[in-house]
């Protein structure tokens, strides 16, 4: 595919998510149905509260991944640098988008070791689409995603309905799990299965984790519609009509919590996919999730400055602690057990 149309793709992507409009095609993430128990008297203070905790070897100061963004090179290049410098700030971990285009050596988006230099201390995740492992691509190509930003681990991420409804979509799907396998096998880093808005399941969760994987990003539904988004890039009728039928699509992300972490109890499980606010990151830690991620929710800052996308996340953290301190839960191990109205703990 000609690198313009690709660039353009990745620019549309980004327009097509920050219109207002999309709001009304959201599937409900599940995360609206889960209530906390109140606690009247914590018996602790709020400054007193500990968000922090470890990710793929390194220390967090809150429980946050700022997930998957992409877009044109000249504008991934801008919105990379200013969500690696908000991630060092805060102390986040940062997952960057596809690095398709970078390894192809079609430009690099920001998506080099200056990445490294702005977020020297934060846990960093590079990125390439499983279509692309059925591609002909290995462990030299995964190699490079890894090394071009010194990431700490992979996502191979996972977009079959999106590939599906996409003119310019990979069809080709079999053999996928039998290729992470061996890039988990042989890359020497730690590999993240990641889908882009329509969950995982328990059951796939299980066989992602028995060949190889270290982390599962359960990426539900519940957040952004890759399917509605890619319908908004159509001109021919019949094919947005297909697009839109699935843009409800998936399991909601507080189910894929739910039932990936009751699969795969030991695993490392990234709760994204409609996580609006820190009230939300609670509940999917309280849920099963060892973090939350999000994407969509920063994009307007992410677009803007490194201060917009530092004040937002300063907000979501502020929220997450107050939902700790409301439930008597001191820590994130406490969040971990802390009472649910009954009937919500699924």
């Amino acid at each position: 595919m000609p690198d313009a149309d690709i660039r353009s793709r990745k620019g549309d992507h980004l327009d097509i998510v920050l219109r207002p409009r999309l709001e009304a095609r959201r599937v409900d993430s599940g995360f609206d149905a889960v209530r906390f128990e109140h606690a009247a008297l914590p018996e602790l203070d709020l400054d007193e509260v500990d968000l922090s905790t470890s990710f793929l070897g390194r220390r967090l100061g809150a429980p946050l991944l700022i997930s998957s963004m992409t877009g044109g090179m000249d504008r991934a290049a801008r919105i990379n640098a200013r969500l690696a410098e908000a991630a060092e700030t805060l102390g986040l971990a940062l997952a960057v988008g596809s690095q398709r285009i970078a390894i192809e050596g079609r430009g690099q988006g920001g998506l080099d070791k200056e990445l490294r230099r702005l977020a020297p201390s934060v846990p960093i995740l590079a990125n390439i689409g499983g279509a692309q492992l059925l591609a002909g691509w290995g462990v030299a190509e995964a190699r490079r995603a890894v090394d071009m930003i010194e990431a700490d681990a992979l996502i191979v991420h996972l977009n079959p309905l999106q590939e599906a409804v996409q003119p310019e979509g990979d069809r080709r799907w079999r053999g996928l799990l039998g290729a992470i396998e061996a890039l988990a096998r042989d890359l020497g880093r730690p590999i993240v299965a990641k889908e882009v808005g329509n969950g995982l399941s328990g059951r796939l969760a299980r066989r992602l984790m028995d060949a190889g994987v270290a982390v599962l990003d359960v990426a539900g539904a519940g957040g952004t519609s890759w399917a509605a988004i890619e319908a908004e890039r159509l001109g021919d009728e019949g094919a947005r009509a297909t697009a839109l039928l699935f843009a409800d699509w998936g399991i909601p992300t507080a189910r894929a919590i739910r039932d990936v972490r009751a699969s795969c109890p030991d695993a490392v499980v990234v709760g994204s996919g409609g996580v609006r606010n820190g009230l939300d990151a609670a509940k999917a830690i309280r849920l099963g999730a060892d973090i939350a991620g999000q994407a969509a929710a920063a994009l307007p800052g992410a677009d803007q400055s490194t201060e917009a996308v530092v004040a937002h996340f300063r907000q979501v953290i502020a929220q997450l602690r107050i939902a700790c301190f409301c439930t008597g839960s001191a820590d994130l191990a406490a969040l971990r057990h802390a009472p649910l109205l009954s009937g919500e703990d699924g």
